[in-house]
């Protein structure tokens, strides 16, 4: 090898690694913080998940997208209470992540054989929801813990709970809460009760088969448990609308 293909090779070597190394990592955090820094003040109109839903369903006939955004203040407080006592009771406390509940499904897997349950907190859910196409994959789980924390960062709590009632899937085709209000009960979001909103709730871990309006024993009962939590729950001013 002459000198000059030497210098040659090594060059095109430097210029890869800055490229990998810092250009592309750079690029990717500007954009994706401008990304967030939008989605603060701007409605989420469309999600990976409603665009994979919609490819799923292509040939379902019955199947259509209903959804319709709704400030934090036209949303009944009992849905926030509810989602917060069902799939985080942490959420005003956590920066994101709840450590605890995270070890404790990783202990029950490796000691007691349980399937390994998801742990996951209301921030990391909308992170998911909102950026990334569904996948059980380790590099989406990197990159929801990465939007994770950008959105505690920028959003802030109220905002990732607005965000989070309003794409969160509540049903086939059903996202938010105004649509599910008005498809399960014939109102807005805003007039739902504590026990139709323990119902939606219960009903989030499989909407797709699970129905708020028509539920079976199982969401009955959770839906109960769901509203004898609520109670027990330190909520901040803001979740009443104060």
């Amino acid at each position: 090898m002459t000198i000059i293909e030497k210098i040659r090779r090594d060059g095109f070597r430097k210029w890869l690694a800055k490229l990998l190394l810092i250009k592309l990592p750079l690029a990717f955090f500007a954009v994706t913080v401008l990304w967030v820094l939008i989605l603060k003040w701007v409605p989420v109109m469309v999600t990976p998940l409603m665009i994979s839903r919609s490819l799923e369903y292509r040939s379902d006939d019955s199947f259509r997208t209903q959804k319709k955004w709704r400030s934090y203040d036209k949303i009944s407080p009992e849905m926030a209470k509810a989602v917060i006592a069902s799939e985080d009771n942490l959420f005003t406390e956590h920066k994101g992540f709840d450590w605890n509940e995270m070890k404790k499904a990783i202990e029950e897997h490796r000691n007691k054989g349980k399937k390994l349950r998801g742990a996951s907190t209301i921030s990391q859910q909308t992170a998911k929801n909102v950026f990334l196409f569904p996948s059980r994959s380790f590099v989406r789980k990197a990159f929801e813990a990465y939007f994770t924390v950008l959105i505690e960062l920028i959003w802030g709590k109220e905002r990732i709970l607005e965000v989070y009632l309003n794409v969160a899937e509540m049903g086939k085709g059903i996202y938010g809460a105004e649509a599910a209000a008005r498809a399960f009960f014939g109102k807005n979001a805003s007039e739902l009760t504590k026990h139709e909103a323990s119902l939606i709730t219960a009903c989030l871990p499989n909407p797709i088969d699970r129905h708020a309006d028509k539920p079976s024993d199982y969401v009955s009962r959770r839906a109960t448990q769901i509203r004898s939590l609520i109670p027990k729950i330190a909520y901040p001013e803001w979740i009443n609308h104060e």
